[in-house]
Parts: C-alpha cells; sequence; structure tokens
C-alpha cells in the first residue's frame, strides 16, 4: 500500500487540463496586459526624462523626418491586416486568413524599413547623438579666414558667404577643394599640400600664411604650431560638411532652432540670444559645451520602441506560419486575438511617440 501511495505521490501531476479553456484565456490575456503595462511604464520614463531635460538646458528641436511619418502609415496598415486576418479565421476564410497575415508581415517590415531610413535623413541632416549644438573646433573666423578674389569670405549660420550673398555652388565647390588639402594633420610630418589656387588666400590671426616646402609660416617667418595645425584641419572638415556655426545642416529658425529653457533663441551676427539680449558668457560657454540632447533622447526612444516591434514581428512570423498551415478558424484563433492585441498597441504607442516628439521636441 505503501509503494502503491509513493507511486502516486512521485508521478507528475498535469494541472493545464484540470484548467478550465475559459480560464486559460483569461490567464494568457492578463500576460499580455501586464506586458503592455510594462511596456507603457517604460517609456513613461523615457518621455518624462525627455521633458524634464529640457527645462534647464540649450535643446535642439526640428522637423521630424519624413520617413517617420511613412513608418506611421505602414504600422497603421499593418494594423489594419492584422484585423482583416481576424475576422476572415471567424468566418473560416483561410485563403483570406493567409492573405492579411502575409500583409501584416510586410507591412510590419516597412515600418522597420522606413524607420532606418528616417534614422538615415537625422544623419544627412546634421542630427547625431554624438554631436554637440554649436561647432567650437575649427569655427570659421575664430582662428582662420580666408579671401576669395582679394575679399573675405563670411558666415551667416552654416552659409558662406561672399560679398553678402551666399557662395554660389562653383565657388563654394572651389573653396572645398583649397581647403580639402589641410584635411590631414600629422605631427612633426610636412604638410602635404597641393598647388594653392590663386584666387584664395588663408590667413590667420588676421596674418596671410604662406607655404614653405609642405609647412605654413605667418608673416614669411613665423611656423604655425601643431595646435593650429589641428584647428586649420578641423576647419577644413567643417568646410568639407558644409558645417558654419551649427552641426546641424539647413537654416537657423527654418530646419532648426535652439532653445533655452523652453524659449526660443535668436540667431544674428553669429551670436544666440536670449530675450532680446546675447547671451551671457556663463551661458554661452555652456552652449559650446552642451551636447544635442534631444536628439540622444529621439534615437533612444524611437530606437527601443523599434526592438519592441522586431521582437514582435519575429513572433508574428510564428504566428503566420502556423495561419499558413491552417491552424486558425472559428473555433481556435486565440494566438491571433492575443497577437493583434499587443501588436496594436505598439501601433497605437508609436502614434503617441511621434505626437510627442512633434508638440514637444
Amino acid at each position: 500500500m505503501s509503494t502503491e501511495n509513493e507511486e502516486k505521490m512521485t508521478k507528475k501531476r498535469d494541472f493545464s487540463n484540470e484548467i478550465s479553456p475559459e480560464v486559460k484565456e483569461k490567464m494568457k490575456k492578463n500576460l499580455v496586459y501586464v506586458g503592455i503595462f510594462s511596456v507603457i511604464m517604460l517609456f513613461a520614463g523615457f518621455t518624462s526624462g525627455y521633458y524634464v531635460s529640457m527645462g534647464d538646458s540649450f535643446w535642439l528641436k526640428y522637423p521630424m523626418p519624413t520617413f517617420f511619418w511613412l513608418s506611421t502609415a505602414s504600422i497603421a496598415l499593418s494594423s489594419l491586416a492584422f484585423v482583416l486576418a481576424i475576422q476572415s479565421a471567424k468566418k473560416n476564410q483561410q485563403g483570406k486568413i493567409k492573405l492579411w497575415m502575409a500583409a501584416t508581415l510586410i507591412f510590419g517590415a516597412g515600418f522597420i524599413y522606413c524607420q532606418f531610413k528616417g534614422y538615415g535623413e537625422l544623419v544627412r541632416n546634421g542630427f547625431h547623438a554624438v554631436n554637440n549644438l554649436v561647432v567650437t573646433d575649427g569655427r570659421y573666423g575664430d582662428y582662420y579666414e580666408v579671401k576669395y578674389n582679394d575679399k573675405f569670405i563670411d558666415v551667416d549660420g552654416n552659409k558662406f558667404v561672399y560679398e553678402g550673398k551666399e557662395m554660389n555652388a562653383d565657388d563654394f565647390k572651389a573653396f572645398q577643394n583649397f581647403m580639402n588639402q589641410f584635411i590631414t594633420v600629422k605631427q612633426n610630418e610636412a604638410l602635404r599640400l597641393t598647388k594653392a589656387d590663386g584666387r584664395f588666400e588663408l590667413y590667420f590671426n588676421h596674418q596671410p600664411l604662406v607655404i614653405k616646402k609642405g609647412l605654413l609660416y605667418a608673416n614669411d617667418s613665423t611656423q604655425l604650431q601643431f595646435t593650429d595645425e589641428i584647428r586649420l584641419s578641423q576647419l577644413a572638415v567643417n568646410i568639407k560638411d558644409n558645417r558654419g556655426d551649427f552641426f546641424a545642416k539647413g537654416e537657423y529658425g527654418k530646419d532648426f532652432t535652439i532653445f533655452y529653457k523652453k524659449q526660443k533663441l535668436d540667431y544674428k551676427d553669429r551670436k544666440l540670444w536670449y530675450k532680446g539680449k546675447t547671451i551671457k558668457p556663463h551661458l554661452q560657454v555652456k552652449a559650446m559645451e552642451s551636447a544635442d540632447s534631444a536628439s540622444q533622447y529621439l534615437y533612444l526612444i524611437t530606437f527601443v520602441h523599434l526592438l519592441h516591434v522586431l521582437v514582435a514581428l519575429i513572433y508574428l512570423l510564428k504566428v503566420s506560419t502556423a495561419s499558413f498551415r491552417g491552424n486558425f478558424n472559428s473555433e481556435n484563433h486565440l494566438s491571433l486575438r492575443l497577437s493583434a492585441l499587443f501588436w496594436h498597441f505598439l501601433g497605437v504607442l508609436w502614434l503617441a511617440l511621434l505626437l510627442f516628439f512633434i508638440f514637444i521636441h
């Protein structure tokens, strides 16, 4: 008798068979709800940190990439296709289930593609997560200036100005070609300079520079120090990238704007103005040292959301494979409904984040 009891006690009991289908469905739904709540709390923390960081910082604002709008349309269409797939399952329309699940996957992949294209658009416009707001190293005019046909080139924002007008494409290309020879600088090594374009003349601290045996001299006698050559190299890189006073590309006030304490800063005479006055010296230093925190948050928040979409899409691939095998019908499509619930949530979350960036960013 004791042996029989021991055998019964050692046998594993399968409790899953004792749980009703209704209870199983409720348990699975609750797991999805817990996941959704966790994701909401995660992004609530991100957006709160974003908003708080704006308070006493220099903050860059700019329009969202065009591809972010396309990705929004893509994930919306993906959700719509998912709804149609579930309706088809309720009607036992196997062909339509397969069709709409394939569409769900395709539009979901389209969302990921458009997001990466959007990141590329941000990078091309100079909105990098690692950049500062304003150019400090190699800023044109701080140490170096260039004369073109005996007249100095000026800077207005990111525009290089000649005779009161932005340089035309041909002149600016020639300017870039002239400066490109100064990009590579190595200590204790002569600059490998090409034949100088006679239309351009380089100045250092208001003194013309001359080239002797690959070395630069001011006033025909004082050789440039290595640190000064490094500044020249950085200036050449900035000009190559069409960068004047800002890392962000385009026109200040139109393509991007800097805010301080949520107040828009004006830009004129190569200075930032706060409430009608040039910003104080200590704020000038702060602005020069400020990283582009807005872009850092933008990349962080959108990429974490993208990772959630990617993981969900991988799971959808599994669900879609089951649908292609005919595993779903009017009596059995719980996995479809629960997957759709989380997928719709990710779509709504993206729309909320996009609106947050539009109105707050």
